[in-house]
């Protein structure tokens, strides 16, 4: 069965949402980190799942690079990502990940099979 998933246009929902994963959740800053990157971007989950740490947000220094380029997995279309709204959200989610031990090529890694990315059912459960 397929949910259908619509944008939040209520400015107090979407404070609420983001309250919500920053307090209640055991892997708070992966699921923020996930919201805001998406609040941002505009990307689905699908595609936002799917970005790798070098190639698409962090140069070899390690800083945020300001703009990224993917092709939408759902359409194909060509996407420009500017990541500069959410440059603190990824550095410090960076941290967490080095304090974590999580080395992967994956931004949004699986916390058990860090070879691999957080898949859709993963993420949704």
């Amino acid at each position: 069965m397929e949910q259908k998933v619509l944008p939040i246009k209520d400015s107090n929902v979407l404070t609420q949402v983001q309250r919500c994963l920053q307090e209640d959740f055991k892997a708070v800053v992966h699921n923020y980190t996930i919201f805001q990157v998406g609040k941002a971007t505009l990307l689905r989950v699908s595609d936002i799942l799917r970005l790798k740490r070098g190639r698409d947000c962090f140069d070899e220094q390690g800083n945020v690079q300001r703009n990224a380029f993917l092709h939408d997995q759902r359409t194909g279309k060509a996407n420009h990502l500017c990541l500069k709204p959410v440059t603190g959200n990824l550095l410090a989610y960076q941290s967490w990940l080095q304090q974590a031990n999580l080395v992967s090529p994956w931004l949004f890694p699986s916390l058990q099979h860090p070879e691999k990315h957080i898949t859709e059912k993963n993420f949704i459960k």
